[in-house]
């Protein structure tokens, strides 16, 4: 009989226990939500916010753009520094963000060769490719370039980290006669 009493405080206190650490986990989650998703959300938030390529190319202001996936797990080290630097300078630049996964983009993925991501490329206000960044880049080298944009000497440069991700294929978008059922 004692050993059974003791049984059930055992597992009465596992119970309370557990329900005590889903509980601190449940609002340890809450309270820090935004410091664990925050880059995802960046991400995500990126292409909802950037100016049409169309435009960009066209209305007379240097642009920044971007080619990312939400996957990449260096775009989402870098998106806090880009977010601070779109920011500081969206209203003197033009801010461009190309998921590479969206086959919508393919025809810029092309013309810019891209093939490791995240890639940044530097446009003047005439449309002159000035900089490329491919992989993970230090803020400071970034600013200093788009500083520079606005200079009358303009050297095109490329500069490649060995921290990027290697596009891969997207096969989410394949169709085929037997995709659609």
């Amino acid at each position: 009989m004692q050993s059974e009493s003791q049984e059930q405080i055992l597992k009465k206190n596992f119970k309370t226990t557990l329900v005590l650490i889903i509980s601190i986990v449940m609002i340890s989650t809450l309270l820090f939500r935004n410091f664990f998703f925050k880059s995802t959300y960046l991400l995500k938030s990126f292409g909802e916010l950037s100016v049409d390529p169309e435009i960009a190319f066209t209305n007379n202001k240097p642009t920044f753009l971007e080619f990312y996936a939400e996957w990449c797990e260096v775009c989402k080290e870098m998106a806090p520094q880009v977010s601070a630097l779109k920011d500081e300078y969206e209203k003197d630049i033009n801010f461009v963000f190309l998921n590479v996964d969206n086959q919508k983009w393919g025809n810029y993925i092309e013309k810019f060769a891209v093939n490791g991501i995240p890639q940044v490329n530097l446009f003047d206000k005439k449309g002159n490719l000035i900089s490329s960044f491919i992989g993970k880049q230090d803020e400071k080298k970034i600013r200093e370039s788009i500083n520079n944009l606005e200079k009358e000497e303009k050297l095109s440069e490329e500069i490649i980290s060995a921290e990027f991700s290697t596009i891969q294929e997207n096969k989410n978008n394949d169709v085929s006669p037997r995709s659609h059922g």
